[in-house]
Formats: C-alpha cells, structure tokens, sequence
C-alpha cells in the first residue's frame, strides 16, 4: 500500500497546474478509497506546502461534505438508518464547534460528524456553512502541524486526544431540551 500511495504521490507532483485540482478529486474520492481524511490532509501539507494545503484541504474536505449530504438526501433509507441509530440516544445535538474539535480526533468517522452538522442544520446553505467552519481546524492544523503530530508518543497521542475532548466537553451547548411526552412519560 506504501509503494502505492507514495507512486500516486510522485504522479500528482509532477502534473504541475493540475495538481491542485488532482489533489482536491482525491479528497472526494476519499471515502471510495479507504483513506484517512488526516493522511490527505497530511499529504496536502507535503505537496503543496502548509499555507497552500490547507486551502486545497479545506476545499477538498468541504466539497467531500456537500457531496456527502447530496448522496444521503438521495438516499432517504440510508438518512433514516442514521436518524433511528443515533436520532433516539441523544438528547443534545452537538454544535459546529464541538464537530470542529471532534474532527481533530482521528479515529471519529469524518461522515458521522458531517451527519452531526445535519441535524442541527436547518438547510444546505446552512450545512454548507457550518461545514466549512468545521473543516477549518481539520485543515489546519493536519497539513500545517501533521509532520509534527506524526511524531508523537503513545503517551503524548493520548494527552493530546484527552485534550481536545476535555476541549469538546467545555464548549458544549449548556443546556437541555426535553420533550413533553419524555418527561412525563405516562407507565
């Protein structure tokens, strides 16, 4: 897999003006692949250089997220497996930020968080728009500092994942909805 991916690599450095473009389709293709959205983040930083990276990775990453909202409203059986799997068990939604801040954990599944910004979206203008200030923090700081968080012990990983959920667990929305029927629940 390294023999390929690095091949893939040196192909998209060497296609000059279309490589920017290149590198964005593999963000959308991303999902079809298996590739961890930090790897191409990572990847992006290496190519293009930190300030250039990150503006392809977030184009990439934004256009992943709308293309993946396209396909769930396309495929309404899919939307209501994700609406009863998770739509029950939790009564807060999470807001953009905490989303922001849980994309920066590696092992959270970029498409389950991109359906988190679903539900408290009102519309795709608005999906669009908390998707784009989410995707910021993700491209950020894997293509500027992804060299550099690659090079973390076990130890540090894990401070710095306990971090960012402590981060997550204090930016959260302070208050709690609960439904009528729920808090009166008639036996």
């Amino acid at each position: 897999m390294s023999e390929a991916s690095s091949a893939l690599l040196s192909w998209i450095e060497h296609q000059g003006i279309l490589a920017p473009l290149l590198f964005i389709i593999i963000h959308l293709l991303r999902p079809f692949l298996f590739l961890p959205v930090m790897l191409v983040c990572i990847t992006g930083g290496v190519l293009f250089g930190p300030v250039a990276g990150t503006a392809y990775s977030v184009i990439g990453t934004l256009l992943s997220s709308l293309l993946f909202y396209r396909m769930i409203r396309l495929v309404p059986s899919g939307f209501r497996k994700l609406q009863s799997m998770f739509g029950h068990s939790r009564r807060t939604k999470l807001t953009v930020r905490q989303v922001a801040v849980l994309r920066l954990i590696p092992f959270i599944h970029f498409h389950l968080l991109s359906y988190c910004l679903i539900e408290i979206s009102a519309d795709f203008k608005d999906y669009a728009k908390s998707s784009f200030f989410a995707n910021i923090p993700l491209a950020v700081v894997y293509t500027s500092m992804g060299q550099w968080i690659s090079l973390f012990s076990l130890p540090v990983f894990a401070a710095f994942v306990s971090l960012l959920l402590l981060l997550c667990f204090m930016i959260r929305s302070k208050s709690e909805v609960f439904v009528w029927k729920e808090f009166f629940h008639a036996s």
